[in-house]
């Protein structure tokens, strides 16, 4: 999901900018140089093979697929040499003897070339339906390639992985992420500020797909991209409110500590696993350590939460 960011002209102005800023060609994209420059090769060299494309959200996996099937196919070709699938909208056994056995059974023009099926989100099918995809892998592997993605590998049963090449995509690092935000950012005149930058990167956790709608939707709440207004767009725990929350447990007896920190909870609408989270990172960072009180008082707040 990390692309140049050319902004499209006309109608894709009202997109969503995660779409607006999509990378259209393999070149558009930055991140994970070592598998574009592999897959660059399986295609100029036409061996391409069946793919496993896996790992976390927005790290580019459905973006990199697609810029392949651009270049390997012209905009006529497309839609008949493409089928694309997202295989959390029908996950049985008749999404495979269905759609994606008549596609794959059509041959092409001339018998040149192979067809593309792109099955997105592939480990939300179920056993039945991966055994029966596997069959018909093995029996069109003449004239159709197989790309399949999702997050999680251990969900793709070893019969399929084994019969494809398998690429992870891991999170993308600050380094990655801040100048393509920074692309959008000044194409989109928004006005951010360096905590707001940074904000955006540690609450996305190298999800490019997530820190442009964080970006968005806070530019279009506020206004202005900060820290604080990043965190309260998305309901985590400000800072200070960390940070109040971990002077309480320490300096405070435990019933003031435990009413305090569940009012702050209640009145900011917080969640539970955000706070615990936060607490954790902000200890970890400040290399503070827990006393016993502080602890019980963090165990009976899971507890009664």
């Amino acid at each position: 999901m990390v692309s140049e960011g050319k902004a499209q002209p006309g109608p894709s102005r009202n997109l969503p900018w995660v779409e607006k800023y999509r990378p259209q060609t393999l070149d558009d994209l930055i991140s994970h140089q070592d598998i574009l420059s592999t897959i660059q090769r399986f295609i100029s060299e036409d061996k391409l093979p069946h793919l496993l494309f896996y790992g976390p959200p927005g790290t580019g996996k459905t973006s990199t697929i697609l810029a392949c099937a651009k270049q390997l196919y012209k905009d006529k070709e497309f839609n008949s040499m493409v089928l694309e699938l997202n295989a959390s909208d029908d996950r049985g056994i008749d999404i495979v003897r269905g759609p994606i056995l008549s596609f794959a059974s059509t041959r092409t023009i001339f018998k040149r070339g192979f067809k593309l099926v792109i099955l997105d989100e592939a480990d939300a099918m179920t056993h039945d339906a991966q055994n029966a995809l596997r069959r018909v892998i093995e029996k069109f592997t003449e004239n159709t390639r197989f790309c399949m993605i999702c997050n999680y590998l251990s969900k793709i049963i070893p019969a399929l992985q084994s019969r494809c090449t398998r690429f992870r995509f891991g999170p993308l690092s600050s380094e990655m992420m801040v100048p393509r935000l920074e692309h959008v950012v000044q194409l989109e005149n928004v006005d951010i500020t360096p905590d707001g930058m940074k904000a955006l990167v540690t609450l996305s956790s190298g999800d490019m797909r997530r820190a442009l709608n964080i970006l968005q939707s806070t530019n279009m709440a506020y206004g202005r991209v900060s820290e604080d207004t990043v965190y309260t767009c998305t309901g985590h725990p400000l800072k200070v409110d960390i940070a109040n929350i971990l002077d309480w447990m320490l300096n405070k007896d435990f019933t003031t500590a435990y009413k305090q920190i569940m009012e702050l909870k209640t009145l900011k609408g917080l969640a539970l696993h955000d706070i615990l989270t936060e607490v954790h990172v902000y200890v970890h960072r400040g290399k503070y350590l827990l006393n016993d009180f502080a602890s019980c008082l963090l165990s009976s707040f899971i507890f009664n939460s």
